[in-house]
């Protein structure tokens, strides 16, 4: 059974703490500790490609997606021929396996990985160095890793940490600052920092500038910005949303900025699985408010085919000024011209 991300790990550093979140700390002191000792005993392979890294430092929710198909757009435009590198979580499959969207669901692959398989190569691994031998194998010139800044499995050219840029009274991105499963942390804020080479800001699309607070924390690591925008406008027309990513409130704020007629939102939890019983409760509580059914595009390829007429998908992109993103791509381009064209 999944759970949906807990709204208390976002409460912002001097709150009263939840009982559940003071119960919790002792196995979050024990996820901090494991995972800084995972890293720093890890070997990390170069599998003589460039690899960049799109990471985050909490559970889930930041936006690293939409980031990660913004980065493999541009860099398909500058030439380098970029594949994607991901676990696959959610999906069955343990790979290497090149994602394939005419004969892997998302039971196989997971939601994420057949997304992103409109825009590059996909491969799924468990094993990453496995995964990116493969990538380079079929002719990768740059492996774009969705997740990974707490796996040393894999040697990085470029280390990217997206944030999650929405600041709301009462809310903070990183909550207090608790790790796992006490707060939304994978690890203390300035360990994870420490690894980055840039920070990807994703700002809401109606939010001008960035929390100045926020930028302090960040201290000289640079940082891009980036806004998480619709790709097309909501459908006209009453909708009950429905959404299981993590955090699915912020579609819902997204909607409602965006102008669409919300009857009413369904927070589901990250990953879910459709099934056919949740679907028609979903269809005829969207009848009963005389409404269509919307999704997150993450969601809707989740969905069965005989349902996907029956629900509109409601996509949103990341979007860089490009002079600021190339800074950190046009050096891999150049280092991809250079690699020897032996892919053995």
């Amino acid at each position: 059974m999944r759970l949906a991300t807990p709204r208390w790990w976002y409460v912002r550093r001097g709150a009263p703490m939840p009982l559940t979140r003071a119960l919790l700390r002792p196995a979050a002191w024990v996820w901090a500790a494991a995972t800084a000792r995972r890293i720093a005993r890890g070997r990390s392979e170069d599998v003589g490609v460039p690899v960049i890294c799109v990471g985050n430092l909490t559970m889930g929710g930041s936006g690293k997606t939409p980031v990660v198909r913004a980065l493999v757009r541009r860099l398909a435009r500058l030439g380098v021929g970029p594949h994607v590198l991901m676990r696959g979580y959610g999906g069955r499959l343990t790979g290497p396996v090149r994602v394939d969207p005419a004969i892997h669901g998302a039971a196989d692959v997971g939601d994420e990985a057949l997304m992103l398989a409109a825009d590059a190569p996909v491969w799924v691994a468990r094993d990453r160095p496995a995964g990116a031998r493969a990538a380079r194998g079929a002719g990768a010139g740059v492996i774009v890793m969705d997740d990974g800044h707490q796996n040393p499995s894999l040697a990085k050219t470029l280390s990217v940490v997206v944030v999650d840029g929405e600041t709301r009274a009462g809310e903070w991105p990183f909550g207090d600052g608790a790790v796992f499963p006490a707060g939304p942390m994978r690890e203390p804020l300035a360990a994870g920092l420490a690894r980055a080479d840039a920070i990807v800001l994703l700002l809401p699309a109606d939010v001008e500038t960035p929390d100045p607070e926020l930028l302090a924390l960040f201290g000289a690591t640079p940082v891009l910005v980036a806004r998480l925008a619709p790709a097309a406008p909501p459908p006209p027309g009453p909708r009950l949303a429905f959404a299981g990513i993590g955090k699915p409130w912020k579609m819902e704020r997204a909607l409602r900025a965006a102008g669409c007629d919300l009857a009413d939102f369904a927070p589901l939890p990250d990953h879910v699985r459709y099934d056919e019983a949740a679907l028609r409760f979903l269809a005829r509580r969207a009848e009963a408010l005389g409404a269509g059914l919307l999704t997150s595009e993450k969601d809707w390829v989740k969905l069965p085919p005989a349902w996907r007429d029956r629900v509109v998908a409601w996509p949103v992109e990341a979007r860089f000024e490009e002079e600021g993103l190339d800074r950190f791509l046009l050096p891999l381009r150049e280092k991809v011209s250079a690699e020897p064209t032996d892919e053995g």
